[in-house]
């Protein structure tokens, strides 16, 4: 499913004294199966952003196509079920949602709500389980008696218990540990390939979006100003800094590599094997010490 924002604007709190423009002028295409990583500093946008991609909030201006439905400013949109099934969002800290008495009725909770027969919830629920990297074993369980991580995938995996065709996520690693941030972002890639999900990531991680995304987005005080691989993006270090943004560590490592070898490489490597490759071969070609 195919969704793009054009010219999109949104102010909170419309006609008070504490109206505030949070996005303007937003022109974004997301086609099916892409990766999508938005960038920018805190209270560029991101999240107002995301959350135009399943009509959580609606545009005060420009209009928002999400598959065959378009969401317009100054018209309120009703029936947005089928919007919210198949966009799904993962926001921060999703174990704070989970309310339910065992694991398997808040997996099954978002599925019946969308009119989902039971058993086939429950089928989903335990897919939904094994796609999180846990075992049917813990179903019956409350929620609250796992740890914070497992409590982090069963709230993930409410998320794709409803079958989206986009997954967005904000921030989805926040709190977790390197292991543990690493071990979800594969996760979410994995699914992202096996079922051509298109994905949405909304991150301050420049690591993140370096290793997973195919495009990356950056917002800068409410405007979309640049839109490239992750490779474009990231060889403009000096730019991203005056954003208030960082570049992963092996660019950092490059940067320095180069001015200690006086010569530039003619690419931005994001991973250490690709530079090593790349160091190797100036060297065999007679690059200088």
């Amino acid at each position: 499913m195919d969704i793009s924002l054009q010219q999109v604007e949104y102010r909170y709190q419309v006609n008070s004294p504490f109206e505030r423009l949070a996005i303007q002028d937003v022109t974004l295409d997301i086609p099916q199966g892409v990766y999508l990583a938005i960038i920018g500093h805190t209270g560029s946008g991101k999240s107002t952003v995301l959350q135009h991609l399943n009509a959580l909030l609606q545009p005060t201006g420009g209009i928002v196509n999400i598959g065959n439905r378009q969401i317009r400013a100054k018209k309120k949109e009703k029936n947005l079920k089928e919007i919210r099934q198949r966009v799904g969002i993962v926001f921060q800290f999703p174990e704070h949602q989970l309310f339910e008495e065992t694991v398997e009725k808040d997996i099954c909770f978002g599925p019946l709500n969308f009119g989902v027969p039971e058993e086939e919830a429950k089928l989903r629920a335990r897919q939904a389980l094994k796609q999180v990297g846990l075992s049917e074993d813990i179903l019956e369980k409350s929620p609250f008696d796992l740890s914070g991580g497992q409590m982090r995938r069963v709230a993930i995996a409410g998320v794709l218990a409803m079958g989206p065709d986009v997954i967005v996520l904000d921030e989805p690693t926040a709190g977790l540990d390197p292991r543990g941030r690493k071990e979800i972002m594969d996760m979410f890639y994995s699914l992202h390939k096996e079922r051509n999900l298109s994905t949405v990531l909304v991150t301050h991680s420049m690591e993140d979006a370096a290793r997973y995304a195919d495009q990356i987005a950056i917002m800068h005080q409410g405007k979309l100003i640049k839109r490239g691989t992750p490779e474009e993006i990231f060889s403009s270090s000096e730019g991203l800094v005056e954003l208030g943004l960082d570049v992963p560590e092996v660019v950092k490592f490059q940067l320095k590599l180069e001015n200690k070898l006086g010569y530039k490489l003619g690419q931005t490597f994001l991973t250490i094997d690709q530079l090593s490759d790349a160091v190797v071969e100036h060297f065999q070609r007679g690059g200088r010490t």
